[in-house]
């Protein structure tokens, strides 16, 4: 028997509900697979799935309008048509009546006689619109749908920068968190796409995604720490994420807080807006690729170690025009309040050693640099090595 034999076999037992018959065509073990919903193993999981089906639409049928064959592979192009008379549910949907015909394929792969895999195309929009969930197309409510999707991508674009700003020579600058936009994520032109430095927080993947998408694909993304406000979107962007081996397993840690974080140091409105904000930003565990350290190369930048707030926190540094970009080496606001202000120590509530921190600014002092963007809010410009030692003296 053929391949579009043993497909159109199949096809014709789920149109006569034969269930027995349509699960017979399978080898046990074979996945049917409803691209970008769910796989069905066979046999239990196909014969699950239809006698599910046809507990939702009691006439359903199904039609074969063309088949193409090739290395024992047949598409198979269908035409289904039925009315949702239940009395079974359709994806957690009561049955309304509404009648429904809609074309799908199936990329059926066949192996001595049986089907061990197949691939089903479904346009499960159509459906909706035909069951009478979604408005239909071109339809007023369909205007009003699209209306109101926009109206919340306004609403986010208002929180976190949809257009990354140009801050230097191949390097821009993603903003975001409600409502002052005070997270900073970094983007360094690196070869063709970008390389992401430092990760914010998780609501700002969308954003993200879309700057590094506009600008040629993100490669890579190098955490400036792995506190759950610098790792963020990093799990939302698909791409190897590199950090300090002394971050590593911060990193790849379920928990939103480091074990020397000290909130008792805060003040007590501080200790309840950022105990429930950290989880709130974190995106999770993340999958290190591999690590960075002091003098390693990164997108025209060298890797500068900055440990104090973090054990494994590091900074990027480009001699050609002395821009810094340093993640939490130190702050230029108040994290309990949002005030912006000139350079401080990091508070102490998050730091792992704060004299260190303060070793760290006078170390990026010393190296002059022109401009120095942080993890959050503004940079720091005109006498920047004053304003960095003056943020290490102070307490």
């Amino acid at each position: 028997m053929s391949a579009s034999d043993v497909a159109k076999r199949y096809f014709a037992a789920l149109s006569a509900h034969d269930l027995d018959a349509a699960v017979a065509c399978w080898v046990p073990g074979g996945v049917d697979r409803f691209v970008g919903q769910q796989e069905l193993i066979a046999p239990d999981g196909v014969r699950g799935y239809f006698a599910s089906l046809y507990a939702a639409f009691p006439d359903l049928r199904l039609e074969v309008l063309e088949t193409t064959t090739g290395r024992g592979r047949v598409a198979v192009r269908w035409r289904a048509r039925g009315i949702f008379a239940g009395p079974g549910m359709f994806q957690g949907l009561a049955p309304n009546g509404a009648r429904v015909e809609f074309e799908g394929c199936d990329v059926v792969t066949v192996a001595g006689e049986k089907i061990e895999h197949s691939d089903a195309y479904v346009d499960s929009g159509e459906i909706a619109r035909q069951l009478g969930f979604l408005p239909a197309t071109g339809s007023p409510a369909e205007a009003r749908l699209a209306s109101l999707a926009n109206a919340r991508t306004k609403i986010v674009s208002r929180i976190h920068a949809r257009v990354p700003e140009r801050i230097a020579d191949g390097v821009w600058i993603v903003r975001g968190g409600f409502p002052m936009k005070t997270m900073n994520v970094y983007l360094l032109e690196d070869e063709g796409g970008v390389t992401v430095f430092d990760a914010g927080i998780s609501d700002m993947s969308a954003a993200v995604v879309a700057a590094g998408a506009r600008m040629g694909g993100i490669r890579r993304v190098v955490l400036g720490h792995a506190d759950a406000d610098h790792r963020g979107v990093a799990p939302a962007l698909r791409a190897p994420v590199y950090c300090h081996p002394a971050e590593r397993s911060a990193a790849e840690s379920d928990s939103s807080f480091r074990h020397y974080f000290d909130l008792a140091k805060l003040a007590p409105h501080g200790r309840v807006l950022l105990g429930r904000l950290l989880p709130i930003w974190d995106g999770g565990r993340v999958a290190i690729a591999g690590t960075v350290d002091e003098g390693d190369e990164i997108a025209g930048f060298r890797v500068v170690a900055l440990p104090g707030h973090a054990p494994g926190l590091i900074g990027l540094y480009r001699d050609s025009d002395r821009l810094a970009l340093v993640s939490d080496c130190f702050y230029t606001l108040d994290p309990q309040s949002g005030i912006k202000g000139s350079a401080r120590v990091p508070h102490p509530a998050f730091n792992l050693d704060t004299e260190q921190a303060r070793d760290s600014i006078r170390k990026l002092a010393a190296m002059e640099p022109a401009v120095v963007w942080s993890g959050h809010a503004d940079p720091v410009t005109g006498d920047v090595r004053a304003e960095l030692e003056r943020a290490a003296a102070a307490h």
